[in-house]
C-alpha cells in the first residue's frame, strides 16, 4: 500500500505539472494576442504582373451549394484570361454536373474509390495543362471569395512568398454554435496568423483560402496522401524546410460555420486527433531541427500542437479555479485565477468588435455545452483524423455573402 505522504507528494507533483502546462499555454496565447493588435504591412496591388491562377475547389457530394460557389468564384476583379475555376466533383448527381457544365469552368467529374481532399487536388494537378499556371488557390466547397481576393493573393505571391493564407470569416451566424465557431476562427486568425506574422513567424494554414506557387505546390503535393490534417501536413513540410507562410487579413473568403453541437463535436474531434497525431510525429524532429539548425519556426509549430484548443483551455482553467476556491483542490487558487484571467484577456483582445453583440452574449450560453462535448471527444480521438467524415454544406452562399459583406472588417 502506498504511504499517504508519498500519495500526497504525487498529487502535488501532478498539480504542478498541470499548472505549468496550462499557465504556459495561457501566456503563449496572450503574447500573440497582444502582438495581433499591431498592423501588418500591405502589398501594392497595382502595376504588378498578374499571375495565372488555378482556383481549385475539391468537393464531395456538395450538390446543394456548388453551383452558387462556382458562379461566385468567377466574379473576381481579375483578368478573365488570368484565372480558371477548377471544380473536382466527387460523386455528384448527374443533374448537378450538367448544370456546372453551363459555366465557363474546368470540371473534373470523378468517383474516387477513396474520397480525400488530397486525392482530389492531386488529380486536378496531374491533369491540368503543364506550364499554364503560375499560382494555385485552394477553396472548400462552401467558400466564397471577395471580389479582390485573387488580386491580394497575387500581390503577396509576387513579393516572393510561395505560400499565403487568406482571411477566412463566417458567412452564417444563424445559430449559437455558428457564432461560437465563427469567434473561434477569428481568435485563431488573430493569434496564430496575424499575431505570429507581427512577431516575424509564419502564419498558420487553415485548409482553404490559401494560395501557393503552382510548380512548388504541385511538387509538394506529389507524395501527400492524408485523410485528416491536410493543412497541417503542408504547414509542417513548409516550416521544416524553412519556408515562410504569409497572412493577408484583407483577403477575405466567406466560410460556412457549423450550426449544431453534433457537427461541432465531430469536427473538433477530428481536428484534435490530427493535432496530437502531428505533435507525436514531429516534436522530436522539430526539437532536433531547433538544436542543430536553429529552426525555431518548425519547433514552434510542433509545440503548438501540444496545446489544448482555446475552449478546452478556458473551460479547464475555469473549472480548476472554481474548485480551488471552493474546495482547495487544486491548491493555491490565486495562481489558478491569474492563469484564468490571462487567457480571458487574450481571448477578449482577439475577438473582433463586430462580435460584441446581444447575439454573441446569447451564444455564450452554449460554451459549457461545447466544452463538455469537446472534453468527451478527447476520450475518443484515436484514429479520428484517419476517417473521412463529410460535413455537408447547405447554406446559400450568394445570399449570405451579400448579407455579411462587411462583417469583421472592423
Amino acid at each position: 500500500m502506498i504511504p499517504l505522504s508519498l500519495f500526497l507528494g504525487l498529487l502535488q507533483a501532478i498539480e504542478v505539472i498541470v499548472f505549468i502546462y496550462l499557465a504556459l499555454t495561457s501566456i503563449y496565447v496572450f503574447v500573440f494576442a497582444v502582438a495581433s493588435l499591431f498592423p501588418l504591412p500591405k502589398y501594392p496591388e497595382k502595376q504588378i504582373p498578374l499571375k495565372r491562377f488555378a482556383v481549385l475547389i475539391p468537393c464531395y457530394k456538395e450538390d446543394d451549394v456548388i453551383y452558387d460557389v462556382a458562379r461566385e468564384a468567377l466574379n473576381q476583379n481579375y483578368l478573365t484570361d488570368s484565372f480558371d475555376v477548377v471544380i473536382i466533383a466527387d460523386k455528384f448527381e448527374q443533374a448537378t454536373v450538367e448544370k456546372l457544365l453551363e459555366l465557363p469552368i474546368i470540371l473534373f467529374n470523378e468517383k474516387f474509390e477513396i474520397s480525400t481532399k488530397t486525392r482530389a487536388l492531386n488529380h486536378a494537378l496531374k491533369h491540368l495543362p503543364k506550364d499554364q499556371y503560375d499560382a494555385v488557390c485552394i477553396l472548400d466547397a462552401d467558400n466564397i471569395m471577395e471580389n479582390d481576393f485573387l488580386l491580394k493573393m497575387n500581390a503577396a505571391l509576387s513579393n516572393g512568398y510561395v505560400a499565403v493564407q487568406g482571411h477566412r470569416i463566417a458567412k452564417n451566424l444563424n445559430t449559437g454554435f455558428a457564432i461560437l465557431d465563427a469567434m473561434s476562427e477569428e481568435i485563431n486568425n488573430q493569434i496564430f496568423r496575424k499575431g505570429q506574422r507581427v512577431l516575424g513567424l509564419s502564419s498558420a494554414l487553415i485548409g482553404s483560402a490559401m494560395a501557393f506557387d503552382f510548380t512548388f505546390f504541385k511538387k509538394l503535393m506529389a507524395d501527400i496522401e492524408v485523410v485528416g490534417g491536410f493543412d497541417k501536413e503542408i504547414e509542417l513540410r513548409l516550416l521544416s524546410n524553412k519556408y515562410k507562410i504569409e497572412y493577408i487579413p484583407e483577403a477575405i473568403v466567406y466560410d460556412e460555420k457549423v450550426q449544431n453541437v453534433k457537427i461541432f463535436t465531430q469536427q473538433r474531434r477530428r481536428w484534435i486527433s490530427a493535432q496530437f497525431h502531428y505533435f507525436g510525429k514531429h516534436f522530436i524532429p522539430a526539437t532536433k531541427a531547433l538544436i542543430r539548425e536553429g529552426n525555431g519556426e518548425y519547433f514552434n509549430k510542433a509545440f503548438q500542437y501540444l496545446q489544448l484548443p482555446r475552449i478546452l483551455l478556458l473551460g479547464s482553467l475555469f473549472v480548476l479555479t472554481l474548485t480551488s476556491f471552493l474546495f482547495g483542490i487544486p491548491t493555491h487558487p490565486f495562481y489558478w485565477s491569474i492563469s484564468l484571467i490571462i487567457i480571458i484577456l487574450a481571448l477578449i483582445l482577439s475577438i473582433p468588435k463586430s462580435f460584441y453583440t446581444i447575439g454573441t452574449l446569447k451564444a455564450l450560453i452554449y460554451l459549457p455545452v461545447g466544452f463538455t462535448f469537446m472534453f468527451l471527444s478527447l476520450l475518443n480521438i484515436r484514429g479520428a483524423n484517419k476517417q473521412f467524415i463529410h460535413t455537408k454544406h447547405t447554406y446559400n452562399a450568394f445570399q449570405i455573402k451579400k448579407k455579411h459583406r462587411f462583417h469583421n472588417k472592423s
